[in-house]
């Protein structure tokens, strides 16, 4: 077991790290502060590096009225084998009125014979941003391995002032037919989900993220605005972890500039 409590305040003009604990091997680095004091960033570190069976994991990040908080990681996370137990993630973030949260972890690799499941709910009061994404890779592909045993059960939740305005569950099996049915994954390995909600989502800007295609040869991307929600909802499949990740910093710079009139400067972490 190891849980991880964060929260984030503003003072004056700045965000800052006013409270956080920790149980187990779950830690952040010191905030750091690329872009001016209004915007902290923040390193999870779980040492371990990897997730086994019968690990359960919890992080509950808060950020107060007007804080803006960005939360990344350093590597790739890891879900390994296990001969039973199931392994747990639960991700808990409340954004206050007018301030923001962005959750952009980078790639989960699920190992063959992982049981793992991955939940994240997501509070949002009147006026608060949300920018998150995800990013699975099944098996390991440069190793040759497939995700032939196993299975991920997925659950996301968005509210704003307790009203549900995305939600979505899923199972994912190793072997099964969904991962290669054409309504599933299409025999792909690599799934990557993007979903941003707050202000200043509109036709345009569904219209300019639509131009951005993947540098990945016969990947498939889609994205769609929800009416009545301002939920931005966009999905990638292929077989390159590095191509679906460019492609949602690519749809994260057209988002960052429209919904908090901020332009997008990628974590120093992302690039060693």
């Amino acid at each position: 077991m190891a849980s991880l409590d964060l929260e984030f305040g503003r003072r004056a003009d700045a965000t800052i790290l006013a409270r956080r604990s920790h149980l187990g091997p779950l830690r952040v680095q010191k905030p750091f502060y690329p872009e001016g004091a209004e915007v902290c960033h923040t390193l999870l570190l779980h040492p371990p590096a990897g997730i086994a069976g019968g690990d359960a994991l919890e992080i509950t990040a808060t950020a107060t009225g007007d804080a803006h908080a960005l939360l990344t990681t350093p590597g790739a996370g890891k879900w390994y084998r296990s001969a039973a137990p199931w392994a747990s993630q639960r991700l808990n973030f409340e954004v206050g009125a007018g301030g923001v949260l962005e959750w952009l972890p980078q790639e989960t690799i699920v190992f063959d014979g992982a049981l793992a499941s991955m939940q994240t709910r997501v509070s949002l009061a009147e006026k608060a941003g949300f920018i998150g994404w995800e990013t699975l890779c099944l098996g390991r592909r440069a190793s040759g391995e497939s995700f032939c045993s196993g299975a991920i059960r997925l659950l996301t939740r968005i509210e704003r002032e307790g009203k549900p305005i995305w939600l979505e569950r899923g199972l994912l099996e190793g072997g099964s037919r969904l991962l290669q049915s054409a309504a599933g994954l299409a025999g792909y390995s690599v799934s990557a989900t993007l979903l941003a909600t707050g202000e200043g989502l509109d036709a345009a800007v569904l219209a300019a993220c639509r131009q951005q295609r993947p540098a990945e040869d016969r990947a498939l991307c889609g994205l769609t605005l929800l009416p009545d929600a301002d939920v931005l909802v966009a999905r990638y499949l292929g077989h390159s972890s590095e191509a679906a990740k460019a492609w949602m910093i690519a749809l994260w710079r057209l988002l960052r500039p429209a919904m908090l009139g901020r332009k997008a400067m990628e974590p120093r972490i992302w690039k060693t």
